[in-house]
Protein backbone atom coordinates (compact mmCIF):
# COMPACT_ATOMS: atom_id res chain seq x y z
CA UNK A 1 0.00 0.00 0.00
CA UNK A 2 1.31 3.43 -0.94
CA UNK A 3 0.87 5.95 1.89
CA UNK A 4 -1.07 9.14 1.18
CA UNK A 5 1.26 12.17 1.10
CA UNK A 6 -0.33 14.53 3.62
CA UNK A 7 0.91 18.12 3.94
CA UNK A 8 1.49 19.15 7.55
CA UNK A 9 2.57 22.44 9.10
CA UNK A 10 3.98 22.72 12.61
CA UNK A 11 2.81 25.69 14.60
CA UNK A 12 5.29 27.58 16.81
CA UNK A 13 4.07 25.92 20.02
CA UNK A 14 4.57 22.46 18.46
CA UNK A 15 7.86 22.99 16.61
CA UNK A 16 9.91 20.82 18.98
CA UNK A 17 7.47 17.88 19.10
CA UNK A 18 7.68 14.92 16.72
CA UNK A 19 5.05 14.63 14.02
CA UNK A 20 2.29 12.07 14.67
CA UNK A 21 3.41 8.49 14.04
CA UNK A 22 1.92 5.01 13.91
CA UNK A 23 2.79 3.00 17.04
CA UNK A 24 2.98 -0.26 15.09
CA UNK A 25 3.29 -1.33 11.46
CA UNK A 26 -0.42 -2.16 11.19
CA UNK A 27 -1.90 0.60 13.36
CA UNK A 28 -4.82 2.48 11.80
CA UNK A 29 -4.31 5.67 13.80
CA UNK A 30 -1.43 8.10 14.16
CA UNK A 31 -0.73 9.16 17.75
CA UNK A 32 -1.49 12.85 18.37
CA UNK A 33 0.66 14.60 20.97
CA UNK A 34 -0.24 17.35 23.44
CA UNK A 35 1.38 20.66 22.48
CA UNK A 36 0.59 22.31 25.79
CA UNK A 37 2.73 25.03 27.34
CA UNK A 38 3.13 22.85 30.42
CA UNK A 39 1.10 20.36 32.40
CA UNK A 40 -2.69 20.56 32.25
CA UNK A 41 -4.62 18.88 35.07
CA UNK A 42 -8.07 17.54 34.29
CA UNK A 43 -10.12 17.10 37.47
CA UNK A 44 -12.75 14.36 37.58
CA UNK A 45 -15.56 15.50 35.28
CA UNK A 46 -13.33 18.18 33.76
CA UNK A 47 -12.67 18.74 30.10
CA UNK A 48 -10.06 20.64 28.12
CA UNK A 49 -9.31 21.58 24.53
CA UNK A 50 -5.76 20.28 24.07
CA UNK A 51 -3.70 21.68 21.18
CA UNK A 52 -1.53 19.42 19.01
CA UNK A 53 0.58 22.10 17.34
CA UNK A 54 -0.13 20.87 13.81
CA UNK A 55 -2.27 21.86 10.83
CA UNK A 56 -2.91 19.37 8.02
CA UNK A 57 -3.93 19.75 4.38
CA UNK A 58 -6.31 16.90 3.67
CA UNK A 59 -7.01 16.40 -0.02
CA UNK A 60 -10.56 16.51 -1.35
CA UNK A 61 -12.30 13.19 -0.80
CA UNK A 62 -10.67 12.51 2.57
CA UNK A 63 -11.43 13.19 6.22
CA UNK A 64 -9.49 12.71 9.44
CA UNK A 65 -11.10 11.34 12.59
CA UNK A 66 -9.81 12.15 16.06
CA UNK A 67 -10.41 9.06 18.19
CA UNK A 68 -9.70 8.14 21.81
CA UNK A 69 -6.71 6.11 22.95
CA UNK A 70 -7.97 2.91 24.54
CA UNK A 71 -5.26 2.88 27.22
CA UNK A 72 -6.23 6.33 28.52
CA UNK A 73 -9.88 5.30 28.63
CA UNK A 74 -9.27 1.93 30.30
CA UNK A 75 -6.70 3.07 32.86
CA UNK A 76 -7.85 6.61 33.64
CA UNK A 77 -11.37 7.12 32.26
CA UNK A 78 -10.06 9.81 29.89
CA UNK A 79 -11.56 9.95 26.41
CA UNK A 80 -12.30 12.23 23.47
CA UNK A 81 -15.56 14.03 24.23
CA UNK A 82 -16.81 14.46 20.65
CA UNK A 83 -15.63 11.09 19.46
CA UNK A 84 -14.88 10.74 16.72
CA UNK A 85 -14.06 14.34 16.00
CA UNK A 86 -14.20 14.96 12.27
CA UNK A 87 -11.67 17.07 10.39
CA UNK A 88 -12.97 18.02 6.96
CA UNK A 89 -10.81 18.37 3.85
CA UNK A 90 -11.35 22.15 3.75
CA UNK A 91 -10.33 22.79 7.40
CA UNK A 92 -6.94 24.47 7.78
CA UNK A 93 -6.86 25.25 11.49
CA UNK A 94 -4.95 23.58 14.29
CA UNK A 95 -6.00 20.08 15.24
CA UNK A 96 -7.14 20.19 18.86
CA UNK A 97 -8.56 17.40 20.99
CA UNK A 98 -11.44 17.79 23.46
CA UNK A 99 -10.51 15.47 26.33
CA UNK A 100 -12.82 14.67 29.24
CA UNK A 101 -11.95 12.92 32.48
CA UNK A 102 -14.64 10.40 33.46
CA UNK A 103 -12.25 8.90 36.02
CA UNK A 104 -12.26 9.28 39.78
CA UNK A 105 -8.86 10.98 40.05
CA UNK A 106 -7.32 14.08 38.50
CA UNK A 107 -5.45 13.34 35.26
CA UNK A 108 -2.21 15.05 34.19
CA UNK A 109 -1.70 15.93 30.55
CA UNK A 110 2.01 16.57 30.04
CA UNK A 111 3.54 18.22 26.99
CA UNK A 112 4.32 15.59 24.35
CA UNK A 113 1.94 12.99 25.83
CA UNK A 114 0.01 10.81 23.38
CA UNK A 115 -3.58 12.03 23.83
CA UNK A 116 -5.58 10.68 20.88
CA UNK A 117 -5.36 8.95 17.51
CA UNK A 118 -5.85 10.42 14.04
CA UNK A 119 -7.34 8.13 11.39
CA UNK A 120 -7.37 9.40 7.79
CA UNK A 121 -10.02 7.84 5.57
CA UNK A 122 -11.75 8.34 2.23
CA UNK A 123 -15.18 9.96 2.21
CA UNK A 124 -18.10 8.82 0.12
CA UNK A 125 -20.39 11.64 -0.99
CA UNK A 126 -24.06 10.80 -1.38
CA UNK A 127 -26.80 12.06 -3.64
CA UNK A 128 -30.26 11.59 -2.15
CA UNK A 129 -32.64 9.46 -4.18
CA UNK A 130 -36.04 9.92 -2.57
CA UNK A 131 -38.34 6.91 -2.73
CA UNK A 132 -41.65 5.72 -1.31
CA UNK A 133 -40.24 2.42 -0.04
CA UNK A 134 -36.87 0.88 0.72
CA UNK A 135 -35.74 -2.65 -0.05
CA UNK A 136 -36.73 -4.98 2.83
CA UNK A 137 -34.17 -6.49 5.22
CA UNK A 138 -34.37 -9.12 7.95
CA UNK A 139 -33.89 -6.41 10.60
CA UNK A 140 -36.44 -4.01 9.06
CA UNK A 141 -37.03 -1.05 11.39
CA UNK A 142 -35.66 -2.68 14.56
CA UNK A 143 -33.82 0.06 16.42
CA UNK A 144 -31.48 0.30 19.38
CA UNK A 145 -30.85 -3.11 20.91
CA UNK A 146 -32.93 -4.97 18.35
CA UNK A 147 -30.17 -7.29 17.10
CA UNK A 148 -29.30 -10.43 19.02
CA UNK A 149 -32.66 -10.60 20.84
CA UNK A 150 -34.05 -13.68 19.06
CA UNK A 151 -32.98 -15.98 21.92
CA UNK A 152 -34.72 -14.04 24.71
CA UNK A 153 -37.53 -16.10 26.26
CA UNK A 154 -40.13 -13.32 26.37
CA UNK A 155 -39.07 -11.72 23.08
CA UNK A 156 -38.49 -8.40 24.84
CA UNK A 157 -35.37 -6.35 24.33
CA UNK A 158 -32.84 -6.09 27.13
CA UNK A 159 -32.71 -2.71 28.84
CA UNK A 160 -29.69 -1.15 30.53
Amino acid sequence: MTPLALPVRRLPHGHDLPLPTYATAHAAGLDLLAATAGTVVLPPGGRALVPTGIVIGLPEGFEAQVRPRSGLAARHGVTVLNSPGTIDADYRGEIAVVLINHGEAAFRIDRGMRIAQLVVAPVTAVRWQETGELAPTARSDGGFGSTGTAGLADGKQEQC
